[in-house]
């Protein structure tokens, strides 16, 4: 039996391509043929995958998987295919979003949305990374939907840190972290506002932290940048890394007092799980999946009170027994998140296609 992938991108590092590259070596292990099939790639990842255009035609026994996260040609090339099919949802940002920011986000995000619901129906199984992404896949109307864990490689968070970035930022100020894309969804306006509130009604000594590409919608940066400076934030206070090295990320880990999130929508939400393993507090605002992720860890608020949150964030990171008391929870989570099995249900998955002739597997 081939069990094939098809990716947009595949990337090392990135939560698609991980998780492509981790089901790949686990079929081929239980002495399947199995291939990753992409669209593009890292150089270095060339020899690791196969353009789609070489792509083979499965037999009806075949399975192959589509990891969606954006619409491409390969949402066509799944939709003919007459073999058992696999669509896994990353989730797709709402359009609303990128209203006023760019018009060509707010074409992609529809347009992936509509891909996403007509795949929904012809796939005999959908996979997604939280409960969240799985109910939008049934009310798409996919026939069988499965909460299927985002596979993470704890191996990557033993590579060393970057001692000197670390040091640069380990000094008197609280250092507030946010990692993920610069996007409207994730509300780095309202994580601006707690912070000049922090600045003028608890400590001067204060430091926001945003890990991310500054590149992807100029206008909504350059928002924040004019949110800054009519708050009168200076560049210590407000820093924008850009893209960086996974050692210089998990430097910023370390350096962190407390990591919070003030985004409206995740399908995820990968860095509240980072967080967990560096041991960092976590405030999140519960919307979408954040809560699913976090699993009853961190610290989950309901509204966006900017001078109740700079309190509670100076709670977090100056109280000792607050903070043991939610990195004790954090860990908890993580152990369970990690636990929580893959290879099982693959294997069952596996196994009751075997078993069936290919007609019965669509009904």
């Amino acid at each position: 039996m081939r069990i094939d992938q098809l990716v947009p991108a595949f990337h090392r590092g990135d939560a698609i391509g991980d998780e492509a590259a981790f089901l790949r070596e686990f079929f081929r292990s239980r002495g399947h043929s199995s291939e990753v099939y992409r669209l593009t790639c890292d150089r270095e990842l060339e020899a690791e995958s196969e353009d789609v255009a070489a792509f083979p035609a499965p037999g009806p026994s075949d399975i192959v998987i589509l990891h969606f996260a954006l619409p491409s040609p390969l949402s066509q090339v799944f939709s003919r295919l007459r073999c058992r099919k696999v669509l896994v949802s990353h989730n797709v940002t709402a359009a609303e979003f990128f209203h006023g920011y760019s018009d060509e986000m707010v074409r992609l995000a529809q347009l992936g949305r509509e891909e996403l619901r007509a795949l929904a129906p012809v796939a005999d199984v959908g996979l997604a990374d939280s409960p969240f992404n799985a109910r939008e896949l049934a009310a798409f109307g996919c026939r069988q939907t499965h909460v299927f864990p985002l596979f993470i490689d704890l191996a990557r968070y033993e590579k060393p840190y970057d001692r000197f970035t670390h040091s640069l930022f380990r000094d008197e100020r609280t250092n507030i972290l946010f990692v993920g894309r610069i996007a409207p969804n994730k509300k780095i306006e309202d994580l601006i506002r707690v912070v000049f509130y922090y600045k003028k009604y608890i400590s001067p000594l204060v430091r926001l932290i945003i890990v991310g590409k500054t590149s992807a919608l100029p206008r909504y940066y350059c928002s924040l940048v004019k949110l800054a400076d009519d708050f009168y934030l200076r560049p210590e206070e407000l820093v924008f890394t850009g893209h960086v090295s996974d050692e210089e990320m998990f430097s910023f880990y370390r350096a962190a007092d407390v990591f919070v999130s003030l985004s409206e929508h995740e399908g995820f939400c990968l860095p509240l799980i980072e967080s967990m393993i560096f041991e960092l507090p976590v405030v999140a605002f519960n919307a979408t999946a954040v809560p699913d992720t976090l699993g009853g860890a961190g610290i989950l608020v309901n509204a966006k009170n900017p001078a109740r949150l700079a309190e509670l964030v100076d709670i977090v990171a100056r109280d000792r027994a607050v903070r043991d008391k939610i990195v004790s929870g954090q860990r908890s989570r993580l152990k369970r998140f990690m636990a929580e099995g893959r290879e099982p249900f693959l294997l069952e998955l596996i196994e009751r296609w075997s078993r069936e002739s290919p007609g019965k597997a669509k009904a």
